[in-house]
């Protein structure tokens, strides 16, 4: 088809405005799936983003479209993520597109996601075509929240879409104005192949399965084709497109959307934003990528069953193939043996990714409480970026400790401004600025601690607002900061999972609410166990799980004191015993503790 009538766009939103939905009537009406075959979220495909309701990975599709006036277009929509922390998805797909559809919820109106994902696609130089959907409930506030998007985009209220795509209402016009107001692709049809890869799957059949935008010329099933930044040579095993499901076409033309299924075994050969060419005559300038994504929280996955190590690392390379963001390094701990420290770009997808472990690998993990990447300057002018606790360098060593500091913005009814200032000044935020929306919602911009935003910020904030706020954050600078080690000991022992690095103005508080909340967890013995918080040499909090005891004197009834006693001194020399030699173990409740210290 000629690329004036090929439309490549993306659906962009706030999570659960109905970007999905949406997406679902456009493959109803373009005839792309028979009604027998549709059921919700289609390009949703896994499990969890069903449960869970939000777009994880970024999907295509390509539709066929006839317009009114008869002409015939090609259209392909790329499905993104409206999580904040899977924002690297949206700003992959959108460098695959010249045009975004922009749906608001027409209940909630524009919300943090919703300027976030706004603001990558101006960046990218992208057409919009705002959309205000859910216009069939009976609280929508549809003229109100076309006028807030006219007014951000600076158009005609007229030209903002009103629709419905749970019912189906308005669907129509979306097909048309895409047509209409999206602008054709970009591109040289005769120039040498030059396509972006914009996300990359594994098949144990095909190998790595790249997900590509023609810009400039044709790819062909059979020509040998050259990843340009790693120099790799590949033989195109099958080239095709979406329709959802992979369908085989043998070429794609320039502008069009699609897929070559590489025989790669590893996708570190084939990285998303990487530009193919072929080897016959290639191009001479890459295409511009994007920035490689950095993972901002780490945490250790380790296996229950020792025996499982080998089974995890396979199974964490399996999921790297599907997710670029994920970066894992093998480490040891004293009380949870062999695993991995695992980096992610936040809670959200490091839940996502212990969840996929689990179901999709049959593995049985313990998660060690999250921490974000630290810089360490030494006396001696070295930097360190250290993502652990137990990485932490001899104090005496160390000048200075640096934490990542993030640009937030809490959008908000002006009702709940002084709960969330309230939550946000107890986490060490600086307050910047508040913007007004309308009479209604404001925008409080904040400067604050990573270490602070990740643990439950984003729940605390609801919860308080009654699940009117909404989050978004972007890095702004590493900051020193008063920072302090803070260690757990079980037994006397200390558990190098559980060590904390805390602002020391926090670290008595946070200690005691730790030492209470281990307390509960940890199952009582034989034994007293001592629970401890220390900085360094100083024991700050401390906490007793009494022991269990043992009535061993029910079967001596009558008789000789002395007997009695007898017993008594020989159980009290065996929990000594025991408490030299004795082992405690420590549930995955306790790791969790430290995820649920705010809480309290």
């Amino acid at each position: 088809m000629h690329p004036s009538h090929i439309r490549d766009f993306c659906i962009i939103a706030h999570v659960d405005h109905g970007k999905s939905t949406l997406a679902d009537r456009l493959l109803e009406l373009t005839g792309t799936i028979p009604p027998h075959q549709m059921t919700a979220q289609v390009l949703d495909s896994m499990d969890l983003e069903r449960e869970k309701g939000v777009t994880i990975k970024a999907s295509a599709v390509r539709m066929e479209y006839t317009a009114p006036d008869g002409e015939r277009y090609e259209l392909n929509l790329i499905d993104t993520p409206g999580h904040v922390d899977f924002s690297y998805e949206v700003s992959r797909a959108l460098a695959a597109c010249e045009g975004a559809l922009l749906v608001v919820d027409a209940v909630q109106g524009i919300e943090a996601q919703t300027l976030a994902n706004l603001y990558l696609a101006l960046e990218a130089d992208l057409e919009i075509v705002p959309v205000v959907n859910k216009i069939d409930l009976t609280a929508a506030r549809t003229d109100e929240v076309a006028l807030e998007l006219a007014e951000l985009l600076g158009v005609d209220p007229d030209e903002v879409l009103r629709v419905s795509a749970k019912e189906g209402w308005g669907v129509e016009r979306v097909l048309e104005a895409v047509v209409r107001r999206l602008p054709p692709p970009r591109g040289d049809p005769a120039a040498p192949l030059r396509a972006l890869v914009f996300d990359s799957h594994y098949n144990p059949y095909k190998g790595v399965v790249a997900y590509v935008r023609v810009v400039d010329g044709a790819l062909v099933q059979g020509e040998p084709l050259l990843l340009m930044s790693s120099n790799t040579v590949v033989e195109p095993l099958e080239v095709g497109v979406f329709t959802p499901g992979m369908t085989p076409t043998g070429r794609l033309e320039a502008g069009a959307v699609g897929y070559v299924a590489t025989g790669l075994k590893t996708v570190r050969e084939c990285q998303v934003g990487d530009t193919l060419t072929t080897v016959a005559t290639p191009a001479t300038e890459p295409l511009p990528g994007y920035r490689p994504v950095k993972p901002m929280v780490f945490a250790g996955l380790y296996p229950v069953e020792g025996e499982d190590y080998n089974a995890l690392r396979d199974a964490l390379e399996k999921l790297q193939l599907n997710d670029a963001a994920l970066v894992f390094e093998p480490e040891s701990s004293q009380a949870l043996q062999f695993g991995f420290r695992c980096g992610f770009l936040g809670l959200f997808h490091m839940e996502i990714v212990q969840e996929r472990l689990e179901r999709e690998y049959g593995l049985d993990l313990i998660a060690t409480a999250p921490s974000v990447a630290y810089q360490v300057v030494l006396q001696n002018g070295e930097v360190l970026r250290i993502s652990s606790p137990a990485d932490l360098p001899d104090p005496a060593t160390i000048k200075e400790i640096r934490e990542p500091w993030m640009r937030v913005q809490v959008f908000t009814p002006a009702d709940y401004i002084g709960q969330v200032m309230e939550v946000v000044k107890r986490r060490r935020g600086i307050y910047k600025s508040t913007e007004y929306l309308d009479n209604q919602r404001v925008v409080l911009n904040y400067e604050m601690p990573l270490a602070e935003v990740i643990v439950d910020l984003h729940d605390r904030l609801k919860s308080v607002t009654r699940g009117y706020a909404s989050l978004d954050y972007t890095f702004d600078s590493y900051r020193p900061g008063d920072l302090v080690r803070m260690d757990i000991l079980v037994n006397k022992e200390p558990v190098d999972a559980l060590a904390l690095i805390v602002h020391r103005d926090q670290a008595y508080e946070k200690g005691a609410a730790l030492v209470r909340k281990m307390k509960e967890v940890i199952p009582r013995q034989l034994f007293k166990v001592p629970i401890q918080a220390a900085i360094g040499g100083r024991i700050i909090a401390r906490e007793t799980v009494s022991a269990l005891r043992k009535d061993v004197l029910a079967k001596c009834y009558g008789g000789d004191v002395t007997r009695k006693r007898k017993l008594l001194e020989k159980q009290k020399a065996g929990k000594k015993r025991l408490k030299q030699f004795g082992r405690v173990v420590i549930p995955q409740d306790a790791f969790l503790a430290v995820l649920r210290l705010e809480e309290d």
